[in-house]
């Protein structure tokens, strides 16, 4: 029996994929939760053999768990379902070494089998992905400059900004300067959605 956990913020598809998922002989869902909070509390707890998360949740992303399960040396294989095809977001579920990354327009028939395969030690990428993976694009930005405008995304003024990170404003305004001529964008609010868009913030 392949023990599942489903961690998935919209109601209606988490509770439509455990139905489905409860049909199958070989399959138990032992724990559906809509948030990466609750998701990490519950895998600590049951260690299930496939984690099957959303990028986005709420508290901790799908791709934060998996780096918790990383990091941890849990025994999980990892899964990520999700409607984002960026290559930022596949590119650092890689770099999480996760076993599977599918998008959630895939029949159920396919994540089925790929729940099976990955609890088989085989890794599985939804075939619009594939060409993807020989697309790696590398994230211009440093580690202040994501910092900086991962809190512009959050809604943070410059002042707010400065104080958060201990550093001047003037400091600020320059890293939100380099990320936008490193982005090829013309304001701060180009620069976060080319950033998200990337998967970089």
């Amino acid at each position: 029996m392949i023990r599942v956990i489903l961690a998935e913020d919209q109601q209606m598809l988490r509770g439509a994929l455990t139905s489905l998922l409860s049909f199958e002989s070989d399959i138990q869902v032992i724990a559906e939760v809509a948030d990466g909070q609750k998701a990490w509390e519950v895998i600590q707890r049951e260690v299930p053999d496939v984690c099957i998360l959303d990028i986005e949740m709420p508290y901790l992303t799908g791709l934060e768990l998996a780096e918790k399960i990383k990091v941890a040396h849990l025994p999980c294989k990892v899964m990520i379902v999700t409607t984002f095809a960026r290559p930022g977001y596949l590119q650092k579920a890689m770099d999480c070494d996760v076993n599977g990354y599918l998008l959630k327009d895939e029949p159920i028939d396919y994540l089925i089998e790929a729940i099976r395969k990955v609890n088989n030690g085989e890794k599985v990428v939804s075939r619009d992905l594939a060409a993807t993976l020989f697309m790696k694009e590398l994230n211009p930005l440093n580690e202040r400059e994501i910092a900086v405008l991962e809190l512009v995304k959050e809604g943070l003024t410059t002042n707010e900004i400065s104080k958060k990170l201990f550093l001047t404003k003037g400091t600020i305004r320059n890293y939100l300067s380099t990320s936008i001529q490193k982005l090829h964008v013309e304001s701060r609010q180009q620069a976060v959605n080319t950033a998200s868009d990337k998967g970089w913030i």
